[in-house]
C-alpha cells in the first residue's frame, strides 16, 4: 500500500477525479490513480470513487461532503504526494 493511503473522514461521501485521456497535465494524476486506487478503495470500501475522462479537461478532484456540499480542487501541476495531501485534508 502506498504510504499515506488511509481511511478518509466520514464526512466524505464521494470522490470524483476528472482528467484528460491524452493531456500532458493529467499524466501525474493517471499515475497516482494506477498506484493508489486499489489501496484507497480498500481503506474506504463504501466510498464511491469515480474517475471521469474527457478530452481537454484539467486534472481536478471533486469531493462531495455531507449535505451535498462539493469541494473542487485543481490537481494541475501537483506531484503524487501533493495529490495525496489534498485527499488527506478531507
Amino acid at each position: 500500500m502506498p504510504a499515506g493511503i488511509s481511511a478518509l473522514s466520514k464526512n466524505v461521501r464521494e470522490l470524483r477525479f476528472l482528467l484528460s485521456q491524452t493531456g500532458e497535465s493529467s499524466k501525474t494524476l493517471k499515475s497516482f490513480l494506477v498506484k493508489s486506487y486499489k489501496p484507497l478503495k480498500a481503506a474506504n470500501p463504501d466510498l464511491p470513487i469515480l474517475i471521469r475522462e474527457a478530452s481537454g479537461v484539467e486534472p481536478t478532484l471533486v469531493i462531495r461532503l455531507d449535505k451535498g456540499v462539493e469541494v473542487k480542487r485543481s490537481l494541475n501541476d501537483l506531484s503524487e504526494s501533493e495529490i495525496l495531501d489534498v485527499l488527506g485534508r478531507h
